[in-house]
């Protein structure tokens, strides 16, 4: 029943890992639709709603963002998240491996999973939905919106994360053993953001309110569906 959401997996406690990138490389494939200029304070924008959001999930002990940027990283413990440094510096699936090392040293045999910080629509009773899906397996992770990438990555006490993110992960995290979940109405999981297509999907779905004042920053024109949208 874990794979509909029921309760079955309630009780357990999860250590979520964001990783976010620094902000001045973050979401290049926004940059026709919000110009580099304001793509760096969309991506913040993003990862802090995506923060709050987590923290206030109940299925959630709580959130290390592992990050080099200064600023999303002051303004994400302002949040209340752990911030760790990016130490192996050696891309996004190694900053994951280190985020769940990091906690599970605090705390041997978390729970942990790996969330994206592009999740700015993110809802806490749904993504309580998902942790609770996936602790009914060792291993489990949630495909993204186009069915093609992942938004989050589970691993039960005493399993390895694994993670495998990147083009085509939904496929590469099958692969690797991993169950998917397919717990209904998790749209607010799975709509994360690359692109401003993305961006106006997560707009609909009723983003948090830092993304929506910072997509108020945007030109009028790159509002436009002319422009990326």
């Amino acid at each position: 029943m874990g794979r509909d959401g029921s309760a079955d997996g309630a009780g357990v406690q999860w250590s979520l890992v964001i990783p976010v990138k620094a902000l001045a490389r973050a979401k290049s494939r926004l940059t026709d639709a919000a110009g580099d200029a304001v793509r760096p304070g969309l991506a913040l924008a993003f990862a802090q709603d995506t923060v709050a959001a987590a923290l206030d999930c109940p299925e959630v002990r709580d959130v290390a963002v592992v990050t080099d940027d200064p600023l999303a990283g002051r303004e994400l413990s302002a949040l209340g998240a752990l911030i760790l440094a990016d130490e192996p510096a050696g891309g996004l699936n190694a900053a994951l491996a280190h985020g769940a090392a990091a906690v599970r040293f605090r705390r041997p045999g978390a729970a942990v999973a790996a969330l994206n910080a592009d999740l700015p629509a993110l809802r806490p009773a749904e993504l309580e939905r998902v942790l609770r899906a996936a602790g009914e397996f060792p291993r489990s992770f949630l495909a993204d919106a186009a069915g093609i990438g992942t938004t989050l990555l589970a691993a039960g006490p005493g399993r390895e994360l694994g993670p495998a993110f990147g083009v085509d992960s939904r496929r590469r995290h099958l692969a690797s053993g991993a169950v998917e979940l397919a717990p209904g109405a998790v749209d607010s999981v799975r709509q994360d953001v690359d692109t401003g297509a993305d961006l106006r999907a997560a707009l609909a779905l009723g983003a948090g309110a830092r993304t929506v004042a910072a997509v108020g920053a945007l030109p009028l024109r790159a509002l436009s569906s002319g422009c990326g949208y």
